[in-house]
């Protein structure tokens, strides 16, 4: 016999990956802990921090959860991670910040190739490329090159041309008349 849940759908077809079938965290707030997300959520430095007790906070007034997405712009699966983190740690869990800041291996190269770039700079990105793993063996594509060197403070170069056959007397000329009241 099949078991039949809400709406005489079957059992079977639970599942807590599907909408409306997570199961529901519940989470009781003291008067105490509803006043410490009250002051965190402005006085905490970091903004996802604030943006996880305003989420809590929310949660304490009973809101349902797509109203508090939509009014703290996270999704519900962040939501629910927020929630979870509360009931395992408390206040302290949600404070921690653990997000991952990708580091670069050039990095370690940072001081030496902004010095060579400063005193030889790259005509191109592929020639920057080239010299970076020549100098310190690391290979990169030209994107991540040309973001490295953003990074630096280099930036590309606008170039001009000038003509083959300038004419000098008229540039002097043309100096001349246009600098004369410098």
């Amino acid at each position: 016999m099949v078991e039949l849940v809400s709406g005489g759908v079957p059992s079977f077809f639970k599942d807590e990956h599907v909408p409306g079938w997570q199961t529901m965290i519940g989470i009781e707030f003291s008067e105490d802990e509803i006043e410490r997300l009250r002051r965190e959520r402005f006085e905490h430095p970091h903004p996802r921090v604030q943006r996880k007790m305003e989420s809590l906070l929310l949660k304490s007034e009973r809101l349902p959860h797509q109203q508090i997405t939509r009014i703290v712009g996270v999704s519900e699966n962040t939501l629910r991670q927020y929630l979870r983190e509360y009931r395992d740690g408390g206040i302290e869990r949600l404070k921690e910040i653990r997000f991952c800041h990708p580091r670069s291996e050039l990095d370690a190269h940072r001081a030496s190739l902004e010095a060579y770039f400063e005193e030889h700079p790259p005509a191109t990105v592929n020639e920057a490329v080239a010299k970076i793993e020549g100098l310190t063996g690391i290979r990169r594509g030209p994107t991540q090159v040309r973001r490295f060197l953003g990074s630096l403070g280099l930036r590309p170069r606008k170039v001009g041309m000038i003509p083959a056959k300038a004419d000098v007397q008229e540039q002097a000329r043309f100096k001349k008349k246009s600098w004369s009241h410098v």
